[in-house]
């Protein structure tokens, strides 16, 4: 079979590519029946160069173009001209329908160039806009945390006022326990002195009335020890709880506008159930959210 195919030439990382016609069987550099173009899309020049009437010639006999080399012939008008021409259109016909495709293929370029400019230019403004309210937020949250502290300092400066209070009242009743055991010292001490009198009164009126035998009086004293047993320290055992893991989930307030455009495109549709948030107002985010949405 016959193809119309593009083979490389010039050198390295600047190629030329020929169009030429030639068996299928044969290798990409290999032997060919006829060139009928050049294409360009690398240098400075860019520019295709055709042969059509070759080009033509070769589809009327039923050689088959190769897919790239199909995409330029149907860019240069080429397979146009050739419907005008089997549909029996006469030659300024085919030029007048020929002048009128390229003058709107060249308006429907220039719309897709500013359709762009302006997608850029929405896309910048989302995505300053978007950094301005996360800085007004960063802002907002650096004063909150200035008053917890404050708060903070405040709080231990009254608990340490407190604890400085409870020691003053803890020491002054150690003073008052400590003046009441002097006084049962003192009782103390008055007591054997009344018990060793009476005891020798005693002893006086037993020798006046057995002379001849005399009883010592002898006292056992016995003391009885006891010992305190020590108290056993109880321990408590604290569970520690577990800490719950902070569970976040990303929305789109959390993204600039393009990483929230190429999220959308890349995630299933039933993954970015709660991804837009309610404040969302980006138009270029909704759009790819309305077009995900449709695509499902």
């Amino acid at each position: 079979m016959i193809r119309i195919r593009l083979q490389k030439k010039g050198r390295k990382k600047r190629p030329i590519f020929h169009i030429v016609v030639a068996d299928s069987k044969v290798a990409r550099d290999g032997r060919i029946i006829e060139q009928v173009g050049r294409y360009d899309n690398v240098t400075e020049k860019k520019e295709v160069v055709l042969n059509e009437d070759r080009i033509l010639y070769w589809l009327d006999t039923g050689a088959q173009p190769s897919d790239t080399v199909r995409k330029i012939l149907r860019n240069e008008g080429v397979l146009y001209k050739r419907h005008l021409m089997m549909w029996g259109k006469s030659e300024e016909e085919i030029e007048t329908a020929l002048a009128e495709w390229k003058s709107y293929r060249d308006s429907k370029g220039d719309d897709s160039d500013s359709r762009k400019d302006k997608h850029k230019d929405v896309l910048a403004a989302e995505e300053k806009e978007f950094k301005d309210q996360v800085q007004k937020k960063a802002a907002k949250a650096a004063v909150e945390l200035e008053t917890e502290s404050s708060d903070e300092e405040t709080a231990t400066e009254e608990t340490e006022a407190t604890a400085e209070t409870e020691v003053a009242e803890e020491a002054a009743t150690e003073e008052t326990t400590d003046e009441a055991p002097a006084e049962e010292e003192v009782v103390e001490e008055t007591a054997p002195e009344a018990e060793v009198e009476a005891k020798e009164a005693a002893e006086e009126v037993e020798e006046n009335i057995a002379e001849a035998t005399e009883e010592p009086a002898t006292e056992e004293a016995t003391v009885e020890e006891t010992e305190d047993a020590p108290a056993e320290e109880e321990k408590e055992e604290v569970a520690e709880e577990p800490k719950a893991e902070a569970s976040s989930t990303q929305t789109s307030d959390d993204m600039t506008a393009k990483e929230a455009i190429d999220h959308i495109r890349d995630t299933d549709l039933d993954a970015l159930k709660g991804f837009i948030s309610d404040d969302e107002s980006r138009k270029t985010v909704i759009a790819a959210w309305e077009s995900k949405q449709s695509e499902g």
